[in-house]
């Protein structure tokens, strides 16, 4: 409490616990995903997030069908409440001794990175400041060829969906794609824009229509998820990605009866050698328990 003009009044601050359990809610836009992130019930971080409001003195979430969303005051926080944990957790790693140093070679295929890799490497630079992430971003197929010739040290890769399950970290569906209005029947052949030939999503589009018995043709080929969406933005062509990596202009046609089922895919990792360095670990281990909650 301090005094102000004869009357006390309640002297409020932000709270480290409470901006790193509104970061979470934030990023998995659910409380209930939000709640096993940060190790809570999802009562306690409901009380966690009403008394973040009753601080700030603003609502910060609105609720919808599919969870939550920031509302104008809760994106204004966010900006913030990133900025003070970074700086929060960089003294911390630096005072106690704990955070790690080093440079670590990671590999991911383009739909992973443009969904995953900000929140695994915002959480991975906030726990270790002093280590570096170098990214590469290729095909599962292209990213196996740069582990074997050491230029990787880590990869995030893809496997078919009958892969062993104590390797997969998480499941991921393949989607047919298209741009909305575009109807699939109107196309004969079917042309499809398709990652390179060895890769998942090529062989399952290509597997799937020749047991369906449709004409197709690979009309465009791009090895990135910019290019494959750029393309069935033009209205030229159909794309196979998993459905987590769907951009919210694109349209999903898995209920499309004019196009076959698609399989699964999981997602595992893979070291460059039997013994990697701690760091590469470190950073191995951080997405194993943070990728299944994203």
């Amino acid at each position: 409490m301090e005094a102000r003009n004869g009357a006390y009044t309640l002297s409020l601050s932000l709270d480290i616990d409470l901006l790193r359990s509104f970061i979470a809610v934030s990023e998995s836009r659910a409380l209930s995903r939000a709640a096993s992130r940060v190790g809570r019930t999802q009562s306690a971080l409901s009380q966690q997030m009403k008394r973040l409001e009753e601080i700030v003195d603003q609502p910060l979430f609105q609720r919808t069908g599919r969870g939550v969303v920031l509302t104008n005051p809760g994106e204004r926080l966010l900006i913030h409440a990133q900025r003070i944990l970074r700086v929060h957790d960089e003294a911390m790693a630096d005072l106690s001794g704990k955070g790690l140093s080093g440079t670590i070679r990671f590999g991911c295929p383009d739909d992973y990175a443009a969904v995953f890799l900000p929140h695994l490497l915002r959480q991975f630079a906030s726990q270790h400041p002093h280590a570096l992430v170098e990214v590469m971003c290729a095909p599962t197929p292209r990213l196996l060829e740069q582990l074997e010739m050491h230029a990787l040290d880590l990869a995030m890769i893809s496997l078919p969906e009958g892969a062993a399950s104590d390797d997969i970290i998480r499941r991921e569906q393949l989607v047919w794609v298209g741009y909305p209005g575009l109807d699939s029947t109107h196309f004969d052949p079917l042309p499809l824009a398709l990652s390179d030939p060895d890769t998942l999503d090529h062989v399952a589009a290509c597997d799937a229509l020749r047991r369906a018995g449709r004409a197709y043709r690979v009309a465009y080929a791009s090895s990135s998820l910019a290019g494959l969406t750029a393309l069935v933005r033009s209205g030229q062509a159909f794309a196979v990605i998993t459905q987590t990596a769907v951009a919210p202009d694109l349209h999903i046609l898995n209920g499309d009866p004019a196009l076959p089922p698609l399989p699964g895919i999981g997602i595992t990792l893979k070291f460059e050698r039997a013994r990697p360095s701690h760091l590469t670990q470190a950073f191995a281990e951080h997405i194993r328990l943070t990728l299944p909650l994203l």
